[in-house]
């Protein structure tokens, strides 16, 4: 079996278990795919090496699909737990050093040291405009809006901080996409 193939599979069985266990909300279905399909588009784009792109899209989230500390370290934690998985799997050291630099610094493109961790990073961000019922829902559910313009405001907000923390390369790539689902949303430049 495919190391990719591999990884994929002990994402998904976290995520099973944590489906399961801890609480009803699947990492896979809601992120980590639309994650994996960003990284990808964008390892093409950029000519990254998508092996290690599409590795390092897999496990970034890996210490929150294995309930393994908190969100604020969960780069940290997944770096460490991708480690383990990825020697478990007999990993070349060389490649596996570059995964797991994916996962350490996929908090932000401005950590991003090289075009691999640039583009899980930035499919990172893209993958919460693909699903943005989520955002919805987490307004609904940990938010106490007293109004629907209060609702609509967080959304926007929480858009624009997501646009604005792309690297410069895809934000301008990502711009017509950007304003269309702001245009539909119902959100234009008076809101």
């Amino acid at each position: 079996m495919k190391i990719i193939e591999q990884v994929k599979n002990e994402v998904l069985r976290r995520n099973q278990e944590y489906i399961e266990k801890i609480d009803s909300y699947n990492f896979w279905e809601n992120h980590i795919k639309f994650v994996v399909k960003e990284a990808l588009i964008l390892a093409d784009e950029y000519g990254a090496d998508k092996e290690i792109v599409e590795l390092g899209a897999l496990l970034h989230d890996i210490a929150l699909v294995s309930h393994v500390g908190t969100k604020v370290d969960h780069h940290i934690n997944g770096e460490k737990i991708s480690r383990e998985i990825l020697t478990k799997l007999n990993y070349p050291q060389d490649k596996m050093q570059k995964i797991l630099n994916c996962v350490l610094h996929h908090r932000s493109s401005k950590n991003a040291e090289n075009i691999e961790e640039l583009c899980v990073c930035d499919a990172d961000i893209l993958a919460h405009f693909d699903n943005i019922p989520l955002t919805f829902d987490v307004a609904y559910k940990f938010h106490n809006f007293k109004t629907i313009k209060e609702r609509n405001a967080w959304i926007k907000s929480a858009f624009e901080k997501d646009y604005f923390d792309l690297s410069d390369k895809t934000r301008e790539k990502f711009k017509p996409r950007y304003e269309n689902i702001l245009q539909v949303l119902g959100f234009d430049k008076s809101n």
